[in-house]
């Protein structure tokens, strides 16, 4: 892309690798020039947390406050009634209204570590969406506008082409989705001057109809930017992990387990990362990713510290540090230490440390293992472990423990 901004906030946005298209450049950056600019992304409430794929459009609302501009967190207590099928392979399942309502109250608690919800000029505003979906008219809907949108270009984006084209079930219920996305855009338009949507690139389709069916109704100019859709270097999906998704939410993933996350990234994408997810200077990003060897060790620290610093104070980010020198370095384990996430169900009633070691992948059976701790090879953060009998308990797992079975064999076991 050779548009060279005039705004801080669209300079941002591409000096840090977040911005993949824009329906318009040049009228999107002369508006963010001019004054300040109300924007969205709407989070749909299909768990109690999101999760570090969101991080990226987070991020992105996080640099627009930086920037003077006015960002809108938009809870999707509507939409979520009916499920986004964007390259969805299935319909999502419906949830009630209560259990929408307690996804919600989970998802709202995280926001607040990134922007700042008060009174000032782009002070963050907190919506959710069934304040004009809820009572909609179907019939007035219908004609107001229903009669906007085009069967035939509805069916042309790629998000409902690729569901045909394998020919998957796509019901009237997911299909409607585009449209209320859209009407969301219009409204938050009038109420509250909104002139920015932003979102995942998999969302350019429902943006574009949003900003289509608002010139339409209201003549009013409008704009998109979409962010690229992450996956790590060895092509994983952002956020997911062999143990599954890593919430932002304390209670779900602990700030050890996410601190860990980002320690563990890979070096190809420590760079690129640093730029995304924390607000280190772009020059310094990009030195601390052009370390090599036991160098870029030290930049994925800094990573972890700064993500995680931000999301849950600089407090948890300092002892997740420790924990982990204490763990790594006290036992001279290297860098390669598997780890073992055990759920707060896995532990209610103890669970033998024969199981956990056997779990941890050091041994291959109860026996096995019985029979290291009876010859001395087993130990537990570098203690020797005598009692084949003992239970780990919760309370054992609120910093993670060390189980080693001979001299050159280690895993890592904490509460997930």
């Amino acid at each position: 892309m050779t548009y060279h901004p005039k705004s801080e906030f669209m300079s941002v946005m591409m000096a840090r690798g977040f911005l993949a298209d824009c329906t318009d450049y040049q009228g999107l950056d002369d508006a963010l020039s001019n004054g300040v600019v109300p924007a969205y992304i709407g989070f749909d409430a299909t768990a109690t947390s999101l999760h570090v794929g969101s991080l990226i459009q987070i991020m992105m609302l996080r640099w627009l406050q930086k920037t003077g501009h006015k960002p809108i967190t938009l809870m999707g207590g509507g939409t979520t009634k009916v499920g986004d099928p964007s390259f969805r392979a299935d319909e999502r399942p419906l949830l009630t209204e209560e259990k929408i309502d307690e996804n919600i109250a989970g998802i709202k608690r995280v926001f607040a570590a990134y922007m700042s919800y008060d009174e000032s000029p782009n002070g963050a505003l907190m919506l959710n969406n069934a304040e004009w979906l809820d009572n909609l008219n179907y019939l007035s809907f219908l004609r107001d506008i229903g009669r906007h949108f085009s069967i035939n270009r509805m069916l042309s984006f790629e998000s409902v082409k690729s569901r045909l084209d394998r020919e998957q079930s796509l019901s009237f219920l997911e299909f409607n989705y585009m449209i209320l996305q859209a009407y969301d855009f219009l409204e938050l338009n009038r109420r509250y001057g909104c002139l920015l949507q932003l979102g995942g690139s998999d969302q350019w389709g429902n943006i574009v109809n949003g900003i289509d069916l608002t010139r339409r109704v209201l003549d009013h100019e409008i704009y998109g930017m979409t962010s690229h859709l992450l996956t790590t270097s060895d092509g994983k999906k952002m956020g997911k992990t062999a143990d599954g998704a890593v919430w932002l939410n304390a209670d779900l993933t602990a700030p050890y387990t996410f601190w860990q996350f980002w320690r563990n990234t890979t070096d190809a994408d420590t760079g690129r990362f640093l730029k995304l997810y924390t607000e280190l200077p772009v020059e310094e990003c990009e030195r601390l990713g052009a370390l090599e060897g036991a160098e870029i060790n030290a930049a994925k620290i800094i990573l972890a510290n700064e993500v995680t610093a931000m999301l849950h104070g600089a407090d948890a980010a300092a002892a997740a540090e420790a924990t982990a020198r204490e763990v790594f370095e006290k036992g001279g384990v290297g860098d390669d230490l598997p780890t073992l996430t055990l759920s707060a169900a896995d532990i209610a009633d103890g669970i033998s440390i024969v199981q956990v070691i056997v779990k941890a992948g050091l041994a291959g059976s109860g026996k096995e293992v019985k029979r290291l701790i009876a010859d001395n090879g087993a130990r537990l953060n570098d203690e020797p472990l005598t009692d084949a009998g003992l239970m780990i308990t919760a309370d054992m797992l609120a910093t993670p423990i060390k189980l080693s079975a001979g001299k050159k064999r280690h895993a890592l076991v904490q509460l997930g």
